[in-house]
């Protein structure tokens, strides 16, 4: 198993109204896309300090799922409705489950 991690900080316009649409949009493009074993995504808690303001964590079987995830007609319409206007910088990291992946 493959985690994806996003993070996104926005530019200064992006309003309440954007994040919500944003929100509601990756959620139904995630059940477009039946690669994704599990897909959660909202405003950062802040429960710790980060410059980030918003997160994506999409679980997906192997690499080949996470390029058809990624590259998957709804993700790129959703970037291009939305998301991409309003990102000011994104990092993001893949990570391996697995049985020795610990606790």
């Amino acid at each position: 198993m493959i985690l994806h991690l996003a993070a996104f900080t926005w530019k200064d316009d992006v309003t309440a109204d954007d994040i919500a649409e944003l929100t509601s949009q990756l959620r139904d493009m995630a059940a477009q896309i039946p690669e994704l074993q599990s897909y959660h995504c909202g405003p950062n808690l802040r429960v710790r300090p980060s410059p980030a303001d918003y997160g994506v964590a999409a679980m997906v079987e192997d690499a080949r799922a996470l390029e058809a995830y990624l590259d998957a007609p709804a993700h790129a319409a959703v970037y291009e409705r939305l998301l991409g206007r309003m990102i000011a910088d994104r990092v993001a990291v893949q990570l391996e489950l697995g049985a020795d992946a610990g606790p």
